[in-house]
Order: C-alpha cells, then sequence, then structure tokens
C-alpha cells in the first residue's frame, strides 16, 4: 500500500519507542469539557442501540452516551488505562506504529472511534486501511481532534500545519484507507476546538 506521508512528514521529535512512552498511565481527558461533551453528542449522532464499537488508541474513558451496545473493544498503548475503561467489554494493547494488522475480524463493527490520537500515527493509510476492513459495510468512522498534542510524539505533518491542514491530513489518510468522508464537523465549544471527521467505507 502506497503510504501517505513520507518519511520527513513521519518523522518524530521523540524518537523513544512508544511503549515506553506511554508506559505510565495518565488519567487525563487531553481535552477541556466542552470538547469532550461535543464529542459525546458527535457520538450520538452516528451511535445506536445494539452497535459494536472499536474505541482505537483510547485510554480510560471512551465519551461514549449512554447505549446499550452490543461490544465496545477499546484499543491503546497502556494497560492500565484500559483496565479501568467502564466503556469498553474487552480491550487489548498494540502499538500501530509498529503493528497494522488489528487482530479484529473482517465487518465486525458499526463503528471504528478515534479520539484525540490520529496525529501520532506514522503509517495511517495501512491503519485507515484496517479500520475500514474491521467495519461493515454501512459502519462509519469518527476521527476527532483539537489542537492539543505531545508535540514531540506528533508527526512532522501535523505539527507543521494548522488545524485546517489537518481536516486536509484526515482526508487523505481516509482516502487512503478506501474510506469516504461524509461530512466534517466544527465548533468551539469553550477553548478547545473540535473537529471531527465522519467517513464511511467506501462501497
Amino acid at each position: 500500500m502506497k503510504q501517505v506521508l513520507s518519511d520527513p512528514e513521519r518523522s518524530k521529535i521523540n524518537t523513544v519507542n512508544d511503549e515506553a512512552f506511554y508506559d505510565s498511565p495518565r488519567f487525563v481527558t487531553h481535552a477541556d469539557d466542552g470538547f469532550i461533551d461535543r464529542l459525546t453528542d458527535t457520538y450520538g449522532s452516528v451511535l445506536s442501540t445494539g452497535d459494536s464499537v472499536f474505541d482505537a488508541m483510547s485510554s480510560w474513558v471512551s465519551h461514549l452516551p449512554e447505549k446499550n451496545y452490543e461490544r465496545v473493544v477499546a484499543h491503546g498503548l497502556n494497560e492500565a488505562e484500559l483496565t479501568e475503561n467502564e466503556d469498553a467489554d474487552e480491550s487489548f494493547c498494540q502499538n500501530l506504529n509498529e503493528d497494522r494488522s488489528l487482530p479484529l475480524k473482517d465487518g465486525s463493527f458499526d463503528a471504528v472511534l478515534c479520539a484525540l490520537s490520529v496525529q501520532y500515527l506514522q503509517y495511517p493509510g495501512s491503519v485507515f486501511s484496517e479500520f475500514g476492513r474491521v467495519l461493515e459495510d454501512d459502519g462509519v468512522l469518527v476521527v476527532s481532534f483539537t489542537n492539543r498534542m505531545f508535540p514531540r510524539k506528533a508527526v512532522r505533518a501535523w505539527r507543521e500545519t494548522d488545524m485546517a491542514g489537518r481536516k486536509d491530513i484526515v482526508r487523505s489518510y481516509c482516502c487512503a484507507g478506501g474510506i469516504e468522508v461524509e461530512r466534517v464537523i466544527e465548533d468551539r465549544p469553550e477553548t478547545d476546538p473540535f473537529v471531527a471527521v465522519i467517513a464511511h467505507p467506501k462501497i
């Protein structure tokens, strides 16, 4: 698969192994309350009772609205954080910058969510292809972000552009993964700008 980012674009300031960097749990939300409320509302607009949900690059909270989901699987890099995630029925740790093949069945999820983490992917074309693979044909992908990040761990392409450029970056990731962007939601509920890219597998 052709990768979206060049070697310089995917470079990081901090080259320490990701597992080592995230070894200590961080029980924070990485965005303000206004952003989180907007994110939960957005999820509520695309998720339904009985859905199977994959929360990629997650942590101790998934920000899901209260619904009776069939299954919620959370993925991340810190086992202690994932263990505390009350929304998750299952969880697993995996470094997507090293191993981009998800241990999940084809078409097994109604929704794939990726909140506040897309800026750390070094091989997003492959990862988004996996997102598309595990989604049902009528499934939905929601990728959300703000202007916060761990700058030393974000890829160069993300660090060196603005919010408008980051929307284009996520669009390119979706395209590379065979996922079609439906719409982009933008808001500034309090201090943290809110962007959510809503997309679906190409049929």
